[in-house]
């Protein structure tokens, strides 16, 4: 306990007054968390009066800012890590308001009450807890949290945050405070990392960390670059004002004043509709530009949460409902190069596992040996492990008070991993190292997948392991030969049988109906992606016309571009590739082109985003019925943007994003009206 102790309290300090925690916040949780189930069993060893990390709030408040002893503390808050947890809190609500009315009930008449409850749901967002008091309309004062009772003034800087006001106008009540998370925005972050980076200097690890440290400068200057945020989540004072009863009130009150209030708060009346409101954003968390880590949900009655009051450290009407944690330390045991389909040698590394993002992560990308080196990871070291939504896990940092003091910096291997051993290339001003035998075993392989990918020809049941068999047995080391494989060449693999054996066999043989743009996608040609393969597709028609096409043709095609063209007229050039699209086509596989829009496309020179999952199209089918009309189908929302379409579960952010900007919100049917006639409903 006293070594947990020790640990947790220098963690705080990195974390509350460094702004540079070494350790991700799930981590943290479980310290406190093996602490406080050991003090709960172990009473007699907690120190009292208490100091114990598990009644503390914060930490303090740096010697570099003047102190400001906050009028009502800034508490912390209880965490429900999964629905039981959350239950459990409700239940402990719903007693502890029957016994502030003296109410002893039955079961029923409990259940009854439970259901009459309002819960506000507000997004948990990770930033920076800031206080913000107001003297007539006037602000004149900014504090950090501190340690809940004595924060650090930093009045100047919250001046120079553009959603802050500084002066609330007219009316505006005597005395105000308001509580609010200070963020970044993820956009924000990441141009900030992508100049660090490109001047070779070392980037930020995370949002929360940066916006900290940019609130907590000495200089404001320096803060007003940082494109800091606000979000409102608390009237903590008022005097000369409205009497408010609930929190919900209180948010629109202040934002009748002028204060940014987060569009997603919402008010429910039972616990199933708070969870299923929390899952909803423990799925969309992606779909906004600022990071979230749960949902808090708060009791929306002010008078009952008086009545209810705290612990030494969080209120008793109020819980943070925490998702998967994104980060979490684990051990680096070795450091690998993976080689692509194009050569091209990436470093990974082999992990302990690790529970992350939702799921057991035991490798991790470290993207290329510039950032190995920047990064400054090496086998052996504890290390911080990021997955968020369905990227890629990386690895961040390394914990360096806990490297092992025998580990010197990680070296570059010179030559594949592969049998070949051929020798590694990187040419000047280049990022990436590169494999370049075209015979390297590790690229064969790599390509194969790739063409029997989702995105290209879509071969269910043609993953790594199976490729794996199909060239280690010699029977196959290109896609042509994918489709001369015949049952009795399979059926001698262990464990295989005939079912598993004719369902690859129909998967091969229906890919032959696959368009030509995914063919173009499944033949890997560098910078060719998708979009422009549709293009490319539509401009030309088919395979032989593609082979035949001249470079400034292709490169004068919109959103093809000169660098595409070259890579598209180098890979068909050469002689590997005739016979391999001479084979294919022998094969069976000639795709050709839908027939091009009319010479009046419905949807030309407008841009439609499609969002959330429709009932009568795909993601891909929806944005290919666009594409034939002549019209565009980017990612994201812009003011260039026609309509956008939502289906079922759409991205939060998008909605709003259109609402925003007054761009038409369609349904199905009026997406299904805008295919067929090109015009949007009225109204």
């Amino acid at each position: 306990m006293v070594e947990l102790r020790e640990q947790i309290a220098r963690h705080s300090r990195l974390y509350h007054q460094l702004d540079a925690p070494e350790i991700p916040d799930a981590d943290y949780d479980l310290l406190v968390g093996e602490l406080a189930l050991l003090e709960a069993s172990y009473a007699a060893l907690v120190p009292i009066p208490t100091d114990s990390p598990t009644q503390i709030v914060g930490g303090a408040a740096s010697l570099a800012f003047a102190p400001v002893v906050h009028r009502e503390a800034m508490m912390s808050l209880d965490n429900a890590m999964d629905p039981d947890e959350l239950a459990a809190w409700g239940d402990r609500l719903t007693r502890s308001i029957m016994r502030s009315r003296d109410v002893a009930a039955t079961a029923d008449e409990f259940d009854e009450r439970v259901m009459a409850v309002r819960y506000c749901c507000e997004l948990k967002i990770d930033g920076v807890a800031t206080s913000l008091t107001y003297a007539d309309g006037r602000l004149v004062q900014g504090a950090t949290r501190g340690d809940g009772r004595v924060g650090e003034n930093i009045t100047e800087n919250v001046r120079t945050v553009g959603d802050i006001p500084t002066d609330l106008g007219p009316g505006a009540p005597a005395w105000l405070e308001v509580r609010g998370e200070v963020y970044l925005p993820r956009s924000a972050f990441e141009a900030t990392n992508a100049a660090l980076l490109a001047a070779g200097l070392k980037p930020y690890v995370n949002p929360r960390n940066t916006a900290a440290g940019s609130l907590r400068q000495k200089d404001p200057a320096v803060t007003a670059q940082r494109q800091l945020r606000l979000w409102s989540y608390q009237l903590a004072a008022i005097e000369g004002g409205p009497t408010l009863h609930g929190h919900e009130e209180s948010l629109r009150y202040l934002e009748s004043l002028g204060f940014p209030v987060n569009p997603e708060i919402r008010v429910f009346d039972s616990l199933p509709a708070v969870l299923a409101h929390c899952r909803y954003w423990a799925a969309h968390r992606h779909d906004l530009d600022y990071d979230i880590d749960g949902v808090v949900v708060k009791l929306d009655d002010l008078a009952l949460r008086h009545q209810l009051g705290s612990t030494a450290r969080a209120p008793r009407w109020a819980i943070a409902f925490k998702f998967p944690p994104e980060e979490r330390t684990t051990v680096l045991r070795d450091i690998e190069i993976s080689i692509g389909r194009t050569g091209r040698a990436t470093p990974f590394a082999r992990l302990e596992p690790v529970f992350v993002g939702g799921v057991t992560v035991e490798t991790a990308t470290l993207h290329n040996e510039d950032q190995v080196a920047l990064k400054d990871v090496r086998p052996g070291d504890t290390v911080i492990v990021r997955r968020a939504g369905d990227v890629i896990p990386e690895v961040v940092a390394s914990v360096l008070s806990l490297r092992p003091a025998d580990r010197g910096p990680w070296q570059f291997p010179t030559s594949c991993p592969c049998p070949l051993s051929t020798a590694l290339v990187r040419a000047q001003g280049e990022s990436d190292t590169f494999c370049v035998e075209a015979g390297c075993p590790f690229q064969r392989d790599q390509r194969l997948i790739h063409f029997a990918s989702r995105g290209a020809m879509d071969i269910e049941g043609l993953g790594e392991r199976t490729v794996g068999l199909l060239t280690e047995a010699g029977l196959v080391a290109d896609p042509a030969d994918l489709y001369a494989l015949q049952a009795e060449n399979l059926l001698n693999f262990e464990g295989w049988g005939e079912i598993s054996v004719n369902n690859l066999l129909r998967a091969i043989e229906q890919s032959k109906e696959r368009s030509l743009a995914q063919l173009l996608v499944a033949f890997g040609v560098r910078h060719l992606g998708p979009a422009a393969a549709t293009v490319v597709a539509r401009a030309f028609g088919s395979l032989e016309a593609i082979t035949a096409a001249r470079r400034e043709d292709l490169g004068s095609l919109e959103g093809v571009g000169p660098v595409i063209a070259d890579a598209i007229c180098a890979w068909f050039e050469r002689p590997s590739t005739a016979d391999l699209v001479m084979r294919l086509r022998a094969a069976g596989l000639d795709p050709q082109a839908p027939v091009a829009p009319s010479e009046r496309p419905l949807l030309a020179g407008r841009s439609v985003v499609v969002s959330g999952t429709l009932e009568g199209f795909t993601r891909d089918q929806a944005e290919a019925a666009i594409l034939a009309r002549g019209g565009k189908s980017p990612g994201s929302v812009s003011k260039k943007t026609t309509a956008v379409v939502l289906g079922v579960d759409p991205g939060a952010s998008k909605a709003a994003k259109a609402a925003e900007l007054g761009i038409a919100i369609l349904d199905e049917a009026a997406f299904v009206h805008l295919l067929e006639t090109g015009e949007l409903p009225e109204g």
